[in-house]
């Protein structure tokens, strides 16, 4: 239970830098990304997987880029559901958004776990 809770704060602050370095990807506020990142982190256990699997040949072909393209079709659908939580456009926003949030999430996660 705590590791869970700890990678939901690390995905809140991963979503909250990449807020403040993609222009047009905003988070009107606290409420906004507490609630985005409990519907991303349920729509990345129980969606993700399935179109992972359903886009296994694009994505290899694509060498795996293609999940960054799923990545932002997930943030597009967090950003629908949630009030507070905006996306400008497609491409570049949710593009640069989601290669961008993998970058930051990965980043913290590993110096946390180096700590």
């Amino acid at each position: 239970m705590g590791k869970m809770i700890g990678n939901l704060i690390i995905n809140a602050l991963a979503l909250w830098v990449v807020s403040q370095i993609v222009s047009g990807f905003d988070i009107k506020d606290l409420s906004s990304l507490v609630v985005g990142t409990l519907i991303l982190a349920i729509v990345n256990t129980f969606l993700k997987p399935i179109l992972v699997l359903l886009s296994l040949p694009i994505s290899i072909l694509t060498f795996g880029l293609f999940i960054f393209i799923i990545n932002a079709l997930l943030l597009e659908l967090v950003a629908y559901i949630v009030h507070g939580f905006t996306i400008a456009s497609f491409w570049p926003t949710a593009i640069l958004a989601a290669v961008l949030l993998t970058i930051v999430s990965t980043s913290l996660n590993y110096f946390v776990k180096k700590a």
